[in-house]
């Protein structure tokens, strides 16, 4: 009889520890926060294609902004070509303005990213484009070419294409013409135009070749701009 007892009191126990079965909700899962990048800064000075009358430029763009609050740091590179392959200052600021004393007489390019406190970048912006003055300055060379088409790294399945570029001078009254190189060899250095003032050029292509192109753009009083060069491929 005692047995019973002890029996019914255990079974009554774990009924009553067991929570009426089903009470219990499942664990409540926070997801992981994920970091996202800063948005990209947008430029706006020295405006693109300015001649600026000093050698100390003062650089402004809008601020990024930031799901996650972090801090944002800016970087600004500042280039002879419109490659970066020439860059002659790069600076950190943790505001939407900097200044740097360059070169006179000189283009120059320049572009912006923002990286976060966690090390997440955005990208570049677009790069602009700007025209250190000299004393007595009569002539300003050209900018550098800036490509169209085809995309850099693109690939063609045509047995033709156009190769187009622009360029600008801030002598706006100067006159530009260009040389075009077209080849399979880095640098082109088949001159296939000469002296055009056309911003396009046909060429006739072969399959399974990767193709190397370069413009270099002149004004009227003998100034002239050597562009980078340009590469794409057929199938």
């Amino acid at each position: 009889m005692k047995n019973f007892i002890y029996l019914s009191i255990i079974g009554f126990l774990f009924a009553a520890c067991g929570g009426g079965g089903g009470d219990d909700s499942d664990p409540v899962v926070v997801p992981p926060i994920v970091n996202i990048a800063p948005t990209v800064p947008a430029l706006t000075a020295p405006a693109d294609g300015k001649l600026c009358l000093d050698k100390i430029i003062a650089f402004q763009w809008a601020l990024s902004t930031d799901e996650n609050k972090d801090n944002i740091t800016y970087q600004i590179q500042i280039a002879k070509d419109n490659s970066f392959s020439q860059i002659v200052k790069t600076l950190e600021v943790t505001t939407n303005s900097t200044s740097a004393e360059l070169e006179k007489n000189t283009a120059y390019y320049w572009r912006v990213k923002a990286t976060d406190s966690k090390g997440l970048s955005s990208n570049y912006t677009a790069t602009y484009k700007f025209y250190t003055t000299g004393d007595a300055v009569v002539n300003h060379l050209p900018f550098s070419p800036e490509l169209v088409q085809p995309s850099i790294n693109s690939v063609s399945n045509t047995t033709t294409a156009t190769l187009k570029w622009t360029a600008t001078d801030v002598d706006t009254k100067d006159v530009l013409t260009y040389d075009v190189y077209f080849g399979k060899t880095n640098p082109p250095t088949a001159k296939v135009s000469e002296n055009t003032s056309a911003i396009s050029f046909d060429v006739t292509l072969e399959p399974a070749t990767q193709y190397f192109w370069q413009v270099v753009v002149k004004d009227n009083k003998g100034g002239e701009t050597v562009g980078q060069v340009w590469k794409f491929k057929t199938n």
